[in-house]
């Protein structure tokens, strides 16, 4: 049997779509600051940190083909979903305030957005981790 460390077919595909979903949140994440005037929170700015190198490490994936990139996006992902999760749990009240990492500069409970009623950016922040961590590491049948 052989193995290929080529990206192609399926997996090719989820690594586009996982792209698609990183330059997305970039984008956004840009928007709300640069062009809707938000000031990102301290744990906004760990997210970022984590979100945006994946433009580029999934771009370069794609761009060689190369199959470790799911192995290569493991850390940047893991990491932005784990401090999203804690931004979450601490917008809902779950963490209490006196926990919370902020200290100068806006509160990382503080509502900037919310669309439908329910939809904040941490929450925004999460489900774009979960999706990207879904398409790079979740096998659909097997990978030959």
């Amino acid at each position: 049997m052989v193995v290929s460390n080529q990206l192609s077919g399926p997996r090719w595909g989820r690594v586009f779509a996982a792209w698609v979903i990183a330059l997305t949140a970039t984008l956004g994440a840009l928007f709300f600051s640069e062009v809707m005037g938000f000031i990102p929170c301290e744990l906004c700015w760990y997210q970022r940190i984590f979100m945006f190198p994946l433009v580029l490490i999934l771009a370069v994936g794609l761009a060689t083909s190369d199959v470790r990139v799911f192995v290569y996006a493991l850390p940047m992902v893991a990491g932005g979903w784990f401090v999203a999760l804690y931004h979450n749990l601490l917008y809902l009240g779950v963490i209490p305030p006196a926990l919370q990492p902020c200290g100068q500069g806006p509160s990382c409970a503080e509502v900037n957005l919310n669309l439908f009623g329910f939809i904040s950016i941490p929450l925004l922040s999460l489900l774009a981790f979960t999706a990207i961590a879904a398409l790079l590491f979740v096998k659909k049948g097997p990978l030959k």
